[in-house]
C-alpha cells in the first residue's frame, strides 16, 4: 500500500485558502506519483487548530463542502483519501472535530468524530465529544483513525486492533505543537509496536495564534522502524510517502505473538478494599 502524507500548513480562520491549498497539494502530489493508493491529509485542515472567535461561522456543515470536494478527487484519480479532520457542525447544531474517509470511486465509506478534546487548550469548550471509534478497509486492508488527542489513549487503540480481523494500518492525523514533538514521535511508534501494525501520523507545520506545530509526520513499519520521515521540520509544508508492506504483519505476529498471550482476566482493577 502506498501512503502519501501532505503535511499541511493551513491558515488559522482562512477556510478559502486551506480549501484550495489542500486541493492543489493532493492534485500535485498525485500528478507526480500516479501509484500513491491513499494520500492523508492533518487534523482540522479546514479551519487550523483552531480559531476562538466565529468558529462556528468556519466550519463545515455536516461534512458537506469536504465531501463534495474529496469524493471528486477520490474518483478522479481513483484513490483513497483520509481526508484528515474537519471543524464541523452536525445536525444536532453541534460542532465536532470530523474525520471522513473516501474509496477509489469517491465513496465516503467512514466517518469518525474526535473522542477525547485536548483540554489543555480548551477544546472541550468548542467541540462535542465523539461517540463512536472508526475501523474501515481500503484495498482490503483493515484500517482504522483516531485524532491527534487520541493517541494518548493507548485503551482506545488497542480496542481497534482487537477487533474482528485485526488491525493493520492506524491513522492518526493531527495538530501536534512542535514542544512535545518527542511525545508524537515516541508515542506513534510505540502504537505501532505494540500492536503490530502500520502507524501513519500526518501532522501539520507554521504557526497559528502564539503556537508552532511539529511538522514531524511520519509513517512506522509494525516493528516501530520508521519508514518515512519529515523529520522535525515544523515550518515547511512536505509530503512524505512510504510502500507500506502488508505482507510482513503476519510474520511478525506469529514470532511475537502478543494476541495470542494476553491475559485478559486480568486486565481490569479493583481498588475496594475488604
Amino acid at each position: 500500500m502506498k501512503i502519501s502524507c501532505i503535511q499541511m500548513n493551513m491558515r488559522l480562520g482562512d477556510t478559502e485558502y486551506n480549501f484550495r491549498t489542500a486541493e492543489e497539494l493532493i492534485k500535485n502530489e498525485l500528478e507526480q506519483n500516479e501509484d500513491t493508493d491513499v494520500i492523508v491529509l492533518p487534523e482540522t485542515w479546514n479551519t487550523g487548530f483552531f480559531p476562538r472567535t466565529d468558529l462556528a461561522s468556519l466550519c463545515d456543515k455536516e461534512g458537506e463542502r469536504t465531501k463534495k470536494l474529496m469524493s471528486s478527487l477520490a474518483a478522479k484519480y481513483s484513490v483513497n483519501i483520509v481526508a484528515g479532520s474537519v471543524a464541523d457542525i452536525h445536525a444536532d447544531g453541534k460542532i465536532y472535530n470530523s474525520a471522513y474517509i473516501f474509496d477509489r470511486n469517491g465513496n465516503c465509506i467512514a466517518s469518525y468524530d474526535k473522542t477525547h478534546l485536548f483540554t489543555p487548550m480548551g477544546e472541550h469548550n468548542f467541540f462535542e465529544k465523539g461517540d463512536h471509534l472508526c475501523r474501515f478497509t481500503l484495498d482490503g486492508v483493515s484500517c482504522a483513525i483516531i485524532i491527534c488527542y487520541d493517541i494518548r489513549f493507548p485503551e482506545l487503540t488497542r480496542t481497534l486492533a482487537l477487533g474482528e480481523g485485526g488491525l493493520d494500518v492506524l491513522f492518526i492525523v493531527s495538530q501536534w505543537p512542535k514542544v512535545r514533538t518527542m511525545h508524537l514521535r515516541t508515542l506513534v511508534r510505540a502504537r505501532a509496536i505494540e500492536n503490530q501494525m502500520f502507524t501513519v501520523c500526518c501532522n501539520s507545520c507554521g504557526l497559528a495564534g502564539e503556537t508552532q506545530y511539529a511538522g514531524s509526520s511520519l509513517i512506522c513499519d509494525p516493528w516501530g522502524e520508521i519508514i518515512a520521515d519529515a523529520q522535525t521540520d515544523s515550518t515547511d509544508e512536505k509530503i512524505i510517502r512510504a510502500d507500506a508492506d502488508m505482507s510482513i504483519i503476519s510474520g511478525i505476529r506469529s514470532s511475537i505473538n502478543v494476541f495470542a498471550d494476553r491475559r485478559e482476566a486480568l486486565y481490569s482493577f479493583n481498588s475496594k478494599r475488604d
